[in-house]
């Protein structure tokens, strides 16, 4: 019988157990999927710990690639044996799954499984920075923590492609490689290294256009100091810890900075916005510019792939195979 992952309730790793989970009929405007590949992010964590609530069956992943095999009543434009990915529908650490039709987007010939699988979630979340937060374009500064990650290295090349300077920061002298490799300008090096004041250095004091910060905790405050009069910082994660209180006057007057705080999920519920920017994604994939995939586990192993993630021992975009 085909498996699942479910969280039995909030807490550690431990509470991620291994399921029977038979196959179900799809119902009006689904799909069901047979996944090839399923991604795991930093969302899968938050879900586990209990920081944002996981809907029942409680079945976390929120990406994930693989093989229509059977049809609700009234989809059009898919049909069994088709392959597609999708992002922003929980459920995914599953051999298989129903999925609203309009999420499952068809690949093109080219994207291998395990690249499909980490596609989507974090090329949705670049596009939603560098389009819809701030446009970014030739000669924007752009500030970019965690570098080296699976999202800090997608985000870093889309941002070359479209002409940014691009500092990273990175957390080893190995993971410093990988950023440069991806396109990096510039790589400020070791979880206590002054951030602010190499930025600074490095932009003759001005600072950067626009910075983007998935590490929370108390770095956002710091954050904040990379940053010119009239950027923008964008927080989008919290994997150093809960982010306190943000003083209004840290924002401005007299930094009169913009601060965003947005939402791939939220991003990926715009029916109107998701399909063709999910398109856009395939399509900078298809050119080159796609995730690069981390170690793989079996389906099994998601206590260990979501442990090593949030200790920093993964490089790249983890991935389950079921």
């Amino acid at each position: 019988m085909d498996k699942a992952i479910r969280l039995s309730e909030p807490g550690g790793v431990d509470r991620l157990t291994l399921i029977d989970w038979p196959a179900q009929e799809p119902g009006p405007g689904e799909v069901r999927l047979r996944h090839e590949a399923v991604g795991v992010n930093f969302i899968d964590v938050y879900h586990r710990t209990g920081l944002y609530p996981l809907p029942e069956p409680r079945i976390p992943g929120v990406e994930g690639a693989g093989i229509i095999e059977a049809v609700g009543e009234g989809v059009e434009g898919l049909t069994v044996g088709v392959r597609v990915a999708y992002a922003g529908a929980p459920g995914a650490y599953a051999a298989t799954r129903l999925l609203p039709a309009w999420r499952a987007i068809p690949l093109t010939e080219g994207i291998p499984a395990p690249e499909a699988a980490v596609l989507l979630l974090r090329g949705l979340t670049v596009h939603m920075l560098l389009t819809r937060t701030c446009q970014v374009r030739e000669g924007t500064a752009l500030l970019v923590l965690a570098a080296a990650g699976g999202l800090g290295s997608l985000l870093t090349r889309w941002a070359k492609h479209l002409g940014a300077t691009v500092i990273g920061t990175v957390g080893s002298k190995e993971k410093a490689e990988v950023a440069r490799a991806h396109g990096a300008d510039h790589v400020i090096v070791g979880r206590d290294a002054d951030i602010a004041a190499e930025v600074m250095r490095l932009t003759d004091g001005v600072g950067v256009d626009f910075a983007v910060d998935g590490i929370g905790g108390d770095q956002l405050l710091k954050t904040f100091a990379c940053v010119r009069r009239f950027g923008t910082v964008a927080s989008i994660g919290q994997t150093a810890g809960p982010i306190p209180p943000v003083p209004v006057e840290a924002i401005g007057p007299l930094r009169s900075l913009v601060f965003a705080r947005p939402s791939v999920m939220a991003y990926s519920t715009e029916r109107d916005v998701y399909p063709g920017a999910a398109r856009e994604v395939i399509e900078m994939a298809r050119r080159g510019i796609g995730p690069a995939v981390g170690q793989s586990y079996p389906l099994e192993d998601a206590g260990k792939a979501q442990a090593d993630l949030e200790a920093g021992r993964t490089v790249g975009s983890p991935i389950l195979i079921p």
